[in-house]
């Protein structure tokens, strides 16, 4: 009866929590964002393309021009008007259309005038489908604790885009508001996998201290290579932003580091301190100074791997860049004082020294807390 009794007084809380959480959210995202492209007078629509009128494809199989198609729109004031609509030949706009083919259109209206182009492939579906697929798959292969991390990857979603874009744009600086989201995020990841367990107390906070390392880290290292938020490749727009919102674009770079180092050093966190709690569990008898050297050992045997994943995520997602610099063969002192290499390394390396340094800070943490907790009790 009393178990019954805590699963509603447990779920009652909970539903309190997200319905507040909700209204919270509702206000705190009346944001007024300045109009800094007109877009009066256009539209993105779904439609579907009806028949090729004039293709752009020429005998040696490479396209030239736009297309000339037919639409039926599904969306929008004309919805279930057919309409023609020029297909631009382009990389980033435009698609090569068949008939069936489901695209977005923009739709501009200009006086009279009504013109409808095709912007690209409607790829909505396609990306719902593989998100689904991916959070069931996640659901099922890892059980109770699957669906927590489903939750928990829903939960850092919104606080990314409801809670950290809000407070940038009013004003709040871009590494505090990254610093405050993170911490947010970490303590709703670890406790709703793992539970308020001194285990996930202590990787909560070594996972705090492990980004402001890895924060500080790049600040120094901006500092004695003079890079900083200015030196990214599209300040041109960010600056044209900054003028016009509350936004600091100079700080983007240092949060965007504390936020990609997030992950790496949450879960090298949760591993020491799993491992610790786990050595205490099973003997109680080892002292903080022997737990403390077993989490180091196995902090050890994870900073490596954790650390290269961490360099080869930035070296991945910065591929373009490398490929450019490899085959233009530029000279070594250009390659290695330009601006988009350094920050490279900064971002990779400021990440690295939080992983690696949050090893002993959670070892100290999950080796103290379980003796110092026993101490209370006596």
């Amino acid at each position: 009866m009393n178990l019954l009794k805590n699963i509603w007084v447990r779920g009652i809380i909970i539903i309190c929590i997200l319905i507040g959480g909700f209204f919270f959210l509702q206000s705190y995202n009346q944001v007024e964002k300045p109009t800094l492209v007109n877009t009066q007078g256009r539209a993105f629509e779904k439609a579907t393309v009806v028949e090729v009128l004039k293709d752009n494809i020429q005998e040696d199989g490479s396209r030239v021009g736009d297309q000339v198609v037919l639409l039926q729109m599904e969306t929008g004031p004309q919805k279930g008007q057919i309409l023609e609509a020029n297909s631009p030949n382009g990389l980033l706009f435009g698609t090569a259309c068949k008939p069936g083919l489901e695209v977005i259109t923009i739709s501009s209206v200009v006086g009279q005038l009504h013109v409808t182009t095709v912007y690209n492939v409607d790829r909505s579906m396609s990306i719902y489908i593989f998100i689904a697929i991916f959070l069931i798959s996640l659901c099922i292969i890892g059980g109770k604790k699957g669906v927590k991390s489903a939750i928990a990857l829903i939960f850092s979603f919104i606080c990314f885009v409801f809670v950290f874009f809000p407070m940038i744009m009013k004003g709040t600086s871009p590494s505090l508001a990254a610093i405050f989201t993170a911490t947010i995020v970490t303590a709703m990841t670890i406790c709703l996998i793992n539970g308020f367990t001194i285990k996930a107390l202590s990787a909560i906070l070594a996972t705090f201290f492990g980004l402001l390392i890895a924060g500080l880290t790049a600040d120094i290292f901006g500092y004695f290579t003079s890079l900083s938020g200015y030196n990214v490749s599209n300040i041109e727009a960010l600056l044209f932003i900054g003028q016009n919102t509350l936004i600091d674009v100079g700080q983007l770079l240092f949060a965007g580091v504390l936020f990609a180092s997030l992950g790496a050093v949450m879960d090298i966190a949760m591993d020491v301190s799993s491992a610790v709690q786990e050595l205490h569990v099973k003997n109680p008898a080892l002292t903080p100074k022997e737990l403390f050297k077993s989490g180091m050992n196995v902090g050890r045997d994870i900073m490596g791997t954790m650390s290269t994943t961490l360099i080869l995520a930035f070296f991945g997602g910065s591929l373009g860049v490398w490929v450019l610099d490899y085959v233009y063969d530029l000279p070594y002192l250009q390659l290695i004082n330009s601006n988009s290499i350094g920050i490279e390394i900064m971002q990779g390396i400021s990440g690295s020294f939080g992983v690696i340094l949050t090893v002993p800070i959670v070892a100290l943490f999950s080796a103290w807390f379980p003796y110092y907790i026993e101490q209370r009790k006596k």
